[in-house]
């Protein structure tokens, strides 16, 4: 059951970490993945709050990293990209899920054979994962839903995500909440609060994830869900990254001052 978000509790006291997903949250959906953008002003707010935050933020998305550090530029966060299959922490070390290469390539040449048949349809080669679009050719959705099951079928090592206008392809055991349980027990996330916003089906696993840690989960936009708490859509995501990056800036600004008034006293 998911709340109003004019019911969130305070974000500050440097006691949160901070997980965003990218399409349909920090950005709005369009209709090819290519054409997707993070507009300058909420990009410097994400750098700020990462900053405020000791870095306590990072991206969870179905993106490749490489795509990820293009979109939130100039911020370079860590990162879980391509749903978990590859995850970048704080330190920059690259962790990565591959699949080997046979089974890469049959499945690129299997896909790519078939939606030729489709217009409007697309293929995103990932490397270790296949994502199937098929927003601007909705005629399709049932073919592409029974190709990407008749690949799960033949490659027991896969799974399907389903997500909006899309499916995926993935090494199995690979998930969003999977990513946000491991940062969780890294610096400069462990012994935090989680925060993970996200839109879409694939988010689910990261709510659950985050509820089963006592944090705050908030979907983004309609639709039933397991996060506890919801934001209208990707403005209201701004207009709270925002609200968040003056309550952690005034946080530290409360706290330097408290500080210099310890040091005074003590010196009298």
């Amino acid at each position: 059951m998911t709340r109003d978000s004019d019911v969130f509790p305070s974000i500050g006291g440097g006691l949160y970490a901070f997980f965003f997903d990218v399409d349909g949250t920090l950005a709005a959906i369009k209709p090819r993945p290519d054409e997707v953008s993070i507009p300058e002003q909420v990009r410097h707010t994400l750098q700020s709050i990462s900053t405020l935050s000791h870095g306590a933020l990072a991206l969870i998305s179905g993106r490749p990293i490489e795509q990820l550090d293009q979109l939130a530029a100039p911020l370079r966060a860590p990162a879980a990209g391509v749903h978990g299959a590859e995850r970048r922490d704080a330190l920059g070390e690259l962790h990565r899920t591959v699949l080997p290469e046979e089974v890469a390539n049959a499945l690129d040449a299997t896909l790519s054979s078939s939606m030729a048949n489709w217009p409007g349809t697309q293929l995103e080669a990932k490397g270790m994962a296949f994502a199937l679009h098929y927003r601007q050719g909705m005629q399709y959705e049932t073919q592409i839903l029974q190709l990407a099951e008749s690949m799960v079928e033949h490659f027991p090592m896969l799974a399907l995500q389903p997500g909006k206008c899309v499916v995926e392809l993935k090494p199995k055991g690979i998930d969003k909440g999977a990513a946000i349980r491991t940062f969780m027990q890294e610096a400069p996330f462990t012994g935090r609060i989680p925060v993970f916003i996200g839109d879409d089906l694939t988010d689910e696993a990261g709510f659950l994830a985050v509820n089963a840690m006592n944090g705050l989960s908030v979907k983004v936009g309609e639709g039933s869900s397991h996060a506890r708490y919801r934001l209208k859509g990707v403005d209201d995501v701004y207009l709270w990254l925002e609200q968040m990056k003056l309550q952690l800036d005034q946080d530290k600004t409360t706290s330097v001052r408290s500080k210099g008034y310890e040091s005074l006293s003590g010196r009298i």
